[in-house]
C-alpha cells in the first residue's frame, strides 16, 4: 500500500571513498532520506573531497554538508603529516596511515549533525574484513560508540537513541565491488588512493589501492579508476 508518510532521516559519513559511496546508496535503498556529511580534515588525498561532492550529486542526496577540521595540527599519520605512505602491501600491524581517533571524532560529529537534523540513524562505511587493521573499524568500537551517543546526547537521554548502521562491516572488498554493480554505481565516482600522483592518478600501491584493486579483480568487475601502477 502506498503511503504519504515522510521518510526516516539518516546521516551518512561520506568520505568520497568506495565504501562510503556504497553505504550511502544502501541507506537510500533502505528507504531513508539521506543527508551526507564530509569532513575536510587536511588529508593529503584531497581528491576524495571532490569525489564526495560527485557522489552526493549523482545519488541526489537530500543534502551534503562539508566541514573543516584540520587534523594536520596533530599530525601523527601519513595522511596528515610529512610521512611517506607505505607502498609495500597490507601488513599485520596498524599502519602509519591510521589517523589518531579519526572515526571516534567523525562519528561524534556525524551524531551531532543527526541530532540537529532530527535524525536517529547514522551510517558509516567501516569494514572489518578486507581493511588495514584500523582499531576504529571494529564492531566492538561501533557498539561502544552507540552506547556513548545514547548517554551523551539530549535525544538519547529522552529515549530516542541513535542507530549506528555499518552495512559493510562484514563484507569483503569483492562483495563491496559487487554491490556497486548491483546498485548501479560507477566506481569512478569514488576515490580510494592515499597518495595520488601530481597528475591525478591513483598510485596503485598504497594499502587502499591494493585492497580496492584486489576486490574488483576477485569480483571480476571492471574498475575504471586510472592507476599509475
Amino acid at each position: 500500500m502506498k503511503t504519504d508518510s515522510p521518510l526516516r532521516k539518516a546521516i551518512v559519513l561520506l568520505s568520497g571513498g568506495l565504501d562510503s559511496m556504497v553505504t550511502a546508496a544502501l541507506a537510500q535503498e533502505q528507504g531513508f532520506e539521506v543527508k551526507a556529511l564530509t569532513i575536510d580534515y587536511g588529508q593529503r588525498h584531497r581528491l576524495e573531497l571532490e569525489a564526495a561532492k560527485r557522489i552526493a550529486t549523482e545519488l541526489e542526496l537530500s543534502d551534503h554538508s562539508e566541514i573543516a577540521l584540520d587534523l594536520r595540527a596533530f599530525g601523527g599519520s601519513a595522511l596528515t603529516d610529512e610521512i611517506d605512505v607505505p607502498k609495500t602491501g597490507v601488513g599485520d600491524d596498524i599502519p602509519v596511515t591510521y589517523v589518531p581517533a579519526r572515526n571516534l571524532v567523525f562519528l561524534a560529529l556525524t551524531t551531532a549533525c543527526a541530532e540537529a537534523w532530527g535524525a536517529q540513524d547514522v551510517f558509516i562505511g567501516v569494514n572489518a574484513l578486507d581493511y588495514s587493521g584500523y582499531p576504529d573499524c571494529r564492531p566492538e568500537f561501533i557498539t561502544s560508540f552507540a552506547k556513548t551517543a545514547r548517554l551523551g546526547t539530549k535525544a538519547g537521554v529522552e529515549g530516542q537513541p541513535f542507530n549506528v548502521h555499518t552495512p559493510l562491516q562484514h563484507f569483503t572488498k569483492a562483495e563491496i565491488a559487487k554491490e556497486t554493480a548491483r546498485l548501479g554505481l560507477d566506481p569512478a565516482w569514488s576515490w580510494s588512493c592515499y597518495d595520488p600522483t601530481p597528475d591525478g592518478y591513483a598510485c596503485g600501491l598504497c594499502d587502499s589501492c591494493r585492497l580496492r584493486k584486489k576486490g574488483f579483480a576477485q569480483a571480476e568487475i571492471n574498475d575504471n579508476t586510472l592507476y599509475a601502477a
